[in-house]
């Protein structure tokens, strides 16, 4: 006796490869997605001005599949002394996700950093003389504070926080 599945068993078995893969491409995230998260995460305003109005429509970019999430200045206040650092904070974190999502953090933690100080000093440019100074002596800690102990999981097992203390 002949068994009536066994043709369409054999097609939805060879079809089901296929499946996978359409949708594996589907959900992947477009082709230059290092280009753009290397856009936003530059030290110019223009980067900046870019990241922010890309966070303010996260929606647009949803294929991309980017961590917009933040605690923002993490253990440390976000807006220290009344300066509003936490902005600055916010594209820190969105750096530091997704190059560590992506495996290429260790290439881009200094430049990260290096944005950071930028975005907090630009937040600084809106101040003279005294509070100006004060607001540059904070950026400069908090830019101390991520480019010492902002280190990949990787980079701590290698025994870089006893160096950084």
């Amino acid at each position: 006796m002949r068994r009536r599945f066994t043709v369409p068993l054999v097609a939805v078995a060879l079809s089901l490869p296929l499946t996978l893969v359409t949708a594996a491409s589907a959900t992947a995230a477009p082709a230059d997605k290092p280009q753009v998260l290397s856009s936003w995460t530059q030290t110019s305003a223009s980067s900046h001005n870019a990241w922010n109005a890309a966070r303010g429509n996260q929606g647009a970019w949803s294929a991309y599949g980017f961590d917009w999430s933040t605690d923002y200045c993490s253990s440390s206040p976000d807006n220290p002394f009344g300066f509003p650092f936490q902005n600055s904070c916010a594209r820190h974190d969105f750096g530091y996700r997704n190059y560590k999502a992506a495996g290429t953090f260790s290439a881009n933690k200094a430049r990260v950093d290096s944005a950071f100080h930028e975005d907090l000093k630009r937040v600084c440019a809106g101040y003279s003389g005294a509070k100006k100074t004060s607001c540059n002596s904070t950026a400069w800690t908090y830019y101390q504070a991520v480019s010492i102990f902002g280190v990949s999981p990787a980079e701590a097992d290698a025994g870089n926080l006893p160096r950084a203390a």
